[in-house]
């Protein structure tokens, strides 16, 4: 039985050999496969053959360096070609005058003449002339803005009439004070002078007074007026010092088709009219319509400033042939100052002239209108253009009549 043993063993030997050999085998197999998927990138060929002075070692490079300077290439320049431009020069539209109907003195002056008829209604109403009479006639005259020294003069003519029973009536009386104010303004020159000086010679008609009184507007309207009657035009903005002043003399030159000049805000006056006239000149304008800054009558410095345009206006081709003095009719007495020391004002040695005329605005609102002889009794300075409303038909040339009678007319 031991050999049936022993060769039971020698079996499980063998057949324990043959799987360790099979293993081996398999797992030797899967690596070569495994080995064989990997990609190696190729190497580079390279010439097994040494090269001419090849030692392996980086020889030094014995070539002599080259010394030459770069050369500089100048960048070409091309010069632009010259452009030619020429100045912008705005030429005024033709503009057709507007025709408008001029209001009358009696249907804007409503309120002018209310501090008089109420007064003038009592007087009419009395059986004579009574003390009371010349009260309420003095009274009534004084808050017109008459004036005492012209109310004085009136009445006291008045009295000597009444005295030599010349005048027994109270509505005797009453209409030789309408004959007695309407003769104080007569006779005065309220022309608006234009002088024919030929061919680069304009007018220059400056526009003086403070600020608010409605002088460029005032300028605008008459710029107007003179268009409409055929004349050349060029506003010169002479008002550097109000911001709003050379915009809205703009819009006044536009519409009445005038030139307009104008300067830096804040510059020199004096220049801006200077330039104005000589631009008139060249282009054979008719009229140059200067406005000036807005002075007060009471600053010494700014009146110098005034002279100085009135004398630099006078220079050159043009000639000054107005000197207007705009007034707001609503001030009363205050406009006879200022008045009187704008007329002083311009009164130098070398021009030997002051103002030519009052241009009197808004006497169709609350003003009582008899600054006008106030005026023109005192100081002698022609009314020559009212203001009787705020369209541009509404500045007319002043009639005394015609104001007289508005100021007397009961409705």
């Amino acid at each position: 039985m031991e050999w049936i043993y022993l060769a039971l063993i020698a079996l499980v030997l063998v057949f324990g050999i043959g799987v360790v050999v099979v293993n081996r085998r398999r797992s030797t197999e899967l690596n070569q496969e495994r080995t064989s998927e990997i990609v190696r990138p190729p190497r580079p060929a390279v010439d097994p053959r040494p090269q001419p002075g090849a030692t392996g070692v980086l020889e030094p490079d014995l070539r002599e360096p080259d010394l030459r300077e770069p050369e500089v290439v100048e960048p070409e320049v091309v010069e632009p070609e010259p452009r030619l431009v020429e100045p912008e020069i705005v030429e005024p539209q033709l503009v057709e005058p507007e025709v408008v109907e001029r209001p009358t003195f009696r249907s804007r002056m409503s309120k002018a003449r209310s501090a008089l008829t109420g007064a003038f209604l009592g007087i009419r109403t009395r059986d004579g002339i009574t003390a009371d009479t010349w009260d309420d006639l003095e009274e009534a005259l004084l808050r017109a803005d008459v004036g005492v020294r012209v109310t004085d003069e009136l009445l006291a003519g008045l009295r000597a009439r009444v005295a030599s029973k010349e005048i027994a009536t109270p509505d005797a009386l009453l209409d030789a004070l309408r004959t007695e104010m309407t003769g104080r303004l007569e006779g005065a020159d309220r022309v608006l002078h234009l002088v024919d000086g030929g061919t680069g010679s304009p007018n220059v008609w400056l526009f003086v007074g403070v600020n608010g009184v409605g002088k460029t507007t005032t300028i605008g309207k008459v710029g107007a007026l003179q268009r409409g009657e055929g004349r050349s035009v060029l506003m010169a903005a002479g008002d550097t010092f109000r911001a709003a002043a050379a915009e809205q003399l703009a819009t006044w030159a536009e519409r009445s088709g005038s030139e307009f000049v104008r300067g830096a805000e804040g510059g020199d006056p004096s220049s801006v009219i200077f330039d104005g006239v000589e631009r008139a000149a060249a282009r054979d304008i008719d009229l140059v319509l200067a406005d000036t800054a807005g002075r007060l009558h009471t600053k010494t410095n700014l009146m110098d400033e005034l002279r100085k345009v009135r004398r630099v206006a006078a220079k050159g081709a043009g000639r000054v042939t107005e000197v207007l003095l705009v007034i707001d009719a609503t001030t009363g007495q205050n406009g006879l100052t200022q008045a009187r020391q704008f007329g002083e004002a311009l009164v130098t040695d070398d021009t030997g002239i002051g103002l030519t005329g009052v241009v009197l605005t808004k006497l169709d609102g609350s003003a009582k209108g008899g600054i006008v002889f106030a005026i023109e009794t005192e100081l002698g300075i022609p009314v020559k253009l009212v203001g009787l409303g705020e369209t541009i038909g509404d500045l007319v040339p002043f009639d005394p009549a015609q104001f007289v009678d508005a100021l007397f007319a009961e409705s």
